[in-house]
């Protein structure tokens, strides 16, 4: 890291929750869990990891969040299947809330609606 680059050689990419910055082994260790669990949890199609140049996985810290809910499932019984279900519906919700909260405001700043 330098004055003139503040970010170092990432570029910009410490902030980037969808930057693959995170080998398996580093992500397993993270989640204290085995790398067998992220490939399990890739399987069941929760999170695709990005591959480097050499075909290595590269997790997110937005994948590893959603492996760390995943895990929280499954240590407390929930099937690795179910779990990941259960997990895409709640990111599916989430983002729903938000698109609605987004359109509410829109419409708020529109003004009254001059049909009605």
């Amino acid at each position: 890291m330098t004055a003139e680059n503040p970010t170092g050689p990432l570029g910009g990419h410490l902030d980037d929750d969808d930057y693959p910055a995170y080998t398996m082994g580093r992500a397993a260790e993270m989640l204290g869990t085995t790398q067998g669990f992220l490939r399990a949890i890739g399987e069941a199609r929760l999170i695709t990891p990005l591959r480097s140049a050499g075909g290595h996985r590269r997790y997110s810290r937005y994948q590893l969040r959603l492996a760390a809910r995943a895990r929280e499932l499954v240590d407390q019984g929930t099937p690795i299947e179910a779990a990941c279900r259960i997990i895409i519906l709640e990111d599916q919700l989430d983002e729903a809330q938000r698109l609605n909260a987004e359109y509410r405001r829109a419409a708020d700043a529109a003004g009254p609606d001059p049909a009605a």
